[in-house]
């Protein structure tokens, strides 16, 4: 099984580019207001169309109006849409494409609660964006119960493989990165991306 990558809060054209250079199957576009990595309509349309045909495109949400999210998903090329806040079923199922849930830690209840989302499985209590680490191997019991998760929450290259190998045999759908491959002023590191990506991939032979 291959453990999809996903870098989330690119910022920069370029930045989404080196993520293709170094294998990333997945990036996350934040819009999410008051968030250091937020991105006007304009710059993500920028981001996608640098990179599109080549890797996924995800706009990631906190408690949103609809009308926002339709706004961006008619001017941004997306394959995913992310919520990371209070959204309930009823709210996902609004929008038209794949979706995944951020969650508070490996809560179980959340697996029943989104039986069609993805669920990335944030740090329990600190929430997103802060790149705090926490117990991933608490991710085990959801993997193995056979439900898509994404590992998050102080993921780094130093770190993930010890993640993942802590989830057991069965890996998980896939990891998730962002202060753990920050470069300044919220860009990201290319050097620090492929290293990611290349931890992964040998972690999860």
């Amino acid at each position: 099984m291959t453990v999809r990558i996903k870098v989330c809060g690119i910022t920069h054209p370029d930045d989404a580019a080196a993520a293709v250079d170094a294998g990333v199957d997945l990036i996350g576009l934040n819009f999410v207001p008051g968030s250091p990595r937020a991105l006007t309509i304009e710059r993500a349309e920028k981001i996608a169309a640098r990179v599109a045909g080549q890797i996924e495109r995800v706009a990631v949400f906190a408690n949103a109006p609809l009308d926002q999210i339709l706004k961006v998903m008619r001017r941004v090329d997306l394959e995913r849409v992310q919520f990371h806040g209070d959204e309930t079923e009823e709210d996902i199922e609004m929008v038209d494409l794949p979706v995944i849930k951020a969650v508070r830690g490996a809560d179980m209840e959340a697996a029943e609660q989104f039986p069609s989302a993805i669920l990335l499985l944030d740090h329990p209590t600190e929430g997103g964006g802060k790149g705090k680490a926490w117990d991933w191997s608490e991710a085990s019991g959801l993997i193995a119960a056979g439900t898509d998760v994404i590992l998050a929450g102080g993921l780094n290259p130093e770190n993930v493989a010890q993640a993942l190998e802590g989830v057991g045999d069965i890996l998980p759908w896939g990891v998730d990165v962002a202060t753990g491959v920050d470069a300044a002023s919220f860009r990201k590191d290319p050097a620090k991306i492929a290293a990611f990506v290349k931890a992964v991939r040998e972690a999860s032979k």
